[in-house]
């Protein structure tokens, strides 16, 4: 290992030092960021009412589902690498790199897209102070922001603990001010009145799984203590209950949110509004705390992109060094020793994508995280509960497979309900990422242009 890799990894990244109250923390933070404060409207308009609520516990239901497949897997294979580790474990034998490789190449896209949804949700916000900002402004400020990123993490970077538990002191700050504010003058007649038609089989369906796209986007980040298994103490024990109980705790949050806002105003308002949270804390409690409100958003926003960033990059870094992606991937900056390569990709990405509609952002990187993620999680844990029985396994999953078939089942029809166009960048991506690993393969004699080759132990 070279003194580069040594300083990016070295024994001081690795020290088993956080427990289960960090952990969870971390999950949560992950989990929220802006994303309530920019999907309530979004949810709201999709299922056409206060009826929007069950699309909150839709979205738990399968966060629940999968964060116990997560669990088990975190627990059994405690390493860095979440995701990545798994399917390298489960797969190795059967596909050679594919699938780790698939994995890398999808969080490419997906990684960045989350942060893009941060940098266009802090732009729309931006507008409560100044309203009325052009097209080309807002896109303007997008490109300005993401580049802000990039460069503030243009440098070393020995720990981002501190920054990760001021994210979430803001998180739950700006909840918290949201949530007391909207009930403060809370009015059961909004927030409980709904539409003729409002459980209609159809409309019920179909609204239903639009909202659950958007719901699953809010919980996603409750496995990411599995992505710092290293790092935990006893991780066997801390993994599975920093994913139950970050899950839980956020669905509270969220309910208490959404019905709250929904007592607050009209949902016709709700639905049309860009900076909900604001108006919400203006209604009730004045300008000068909805002000405060808005720069709590604000600063949770930026937060949540900068250590999105920060950790997204390491991702094809951690492959490239493995020999499982792009060779250049694995290159650290030579003054700073940080992968440079992979900031500099997702980043451009992320900017990109900021060009996108919001709600179109959202579907495309659900739609993509399902088939290489989630539903991939979904057998891994299934293949080696069957290939490799004796495997230690601190945590079990509750009432094994009945988790796992449920999280399918939400996975497959949130993908079907996600849009067209999102079906088809995400699957798109899916199919160059074929392409490219059949060229990498080539150009390395690996699987399948040679016999199986176990993927390298980091």
């Amino acid at each position: 290992m070279t003194t580069s890799e040594t300083t990016s990894r070295g024994s001081q990244s690795f020290h088993r030092t956080l427990g289960l109250f960090p952990a969870t923390a971390v999950n949560m933070s992950q989990m929220c960021g802006i994303g309530p404060f920019i999907t309530i409207p979004l949810i709201v308009a999709a299922m056409g009412g206060p009826q929007a609520v069950v699309g909150w516990v839709a979205g738990a239901v399968l966060a629940i589902a999968d964060g116990l497949v997560w669990a088990e897997l975190g627990a059994a294979l405690p390493g860095a690498g979440g995701t990545y580790l798994y399917l390298r474990e489960a797969f190795g034998s059967r596909s050679g790199k594919l699938m780790p490789f698939l994995f890398v190449w999808t969080a490419m896209l997906f990684i960045p897209l989350v942060m893009s949804t941060g940098v266009v949700g802090l732009v729309q916000y931006l507008g409560y102070f100044f309203p009325g900002m052009s097209w080309p402004l807002q896109h303007f400020l997008d490109i300005v922001i993401t580049g802000l990123v990039i460069i503030l993490l243009y440098r070393r970077i020995e720990s981002i603990r501190w920054i990760t538990t001021g994210l979430w002191i803001v998180m739950l700050a700006s909840l918290a001010m949201v949530i007391f504010a909207s009930f403060s003058h809370f009015h059961a007649d909004y927030a409980f009145t709904y539409p003729k038609d409002a459980w209609s089989g159809n409309k019920l369906f179909v609204g239903l799984g639009a909202g659950l796209v958007l719901a699953a986007y809010d919980y996603m980040g409750y496995g990411t203590s599995a992505y710092i298994g290293d790092e935990l103490r006893d991780p066997g024990r801390v993994i599975p209950r920093s994913i139950i109980y970050a899950i839980v705790a956020m669905m509270l949050l969220y309910l208490a949110l959404q019905i709250g806002v929904l007592g607050t105003v009209p949902w016709q308002t709700i639905a049309h509004s860009d900076s909900i949270g604001s108006l919400v804390v203006r209604q009730n409690w004045g300008v000068v705390a909805a002000d405060t409100a808005t720069g709590l958003i604000l600063v949770a926003a930026f937060a949540s992109v900068y250590t999105g960033l920060l950790g997204g990059s390491r991702v094809p870094y951690y492959a490239a060094r493995d020999q499982v992606f792009f060779p250049v991937f694995g290159r650290l900056h030579k003054r700073h020793g940080f992968p440079h390569v992979a900031l500099l990709a997702m980043g451009v990405i992320t900017a990109a994508a900021t060009f996108f509609d919001l709600g179109e952002i959202i579907n495309m990187l659900v739609a993509a995280a399902v088939i290489v993620q989630s539903l991939a999680q979904i057998a891994a844990l299934v293949l080696l509960r069957r290939d490799r029985p004796n495997m230690p396994r601190p945590y079990r999953q509750w009432l094994y497979p009945v988790p796992c078939i449920v999280a399918a089942v939400g996975w497959i029809y949130l993908y079907w309900s996600a849009s067209g166009l999102s079906q088809i960048l995400s699957g798109a991506w899916i199919v160059a990422g074929l392409i490219a690993f059949l060229v990498w393969a080539k150009i390395n004699a690996a699987w399948p242009f040679r016999a199986h080759e176990p993927v390298r132990d980091a």
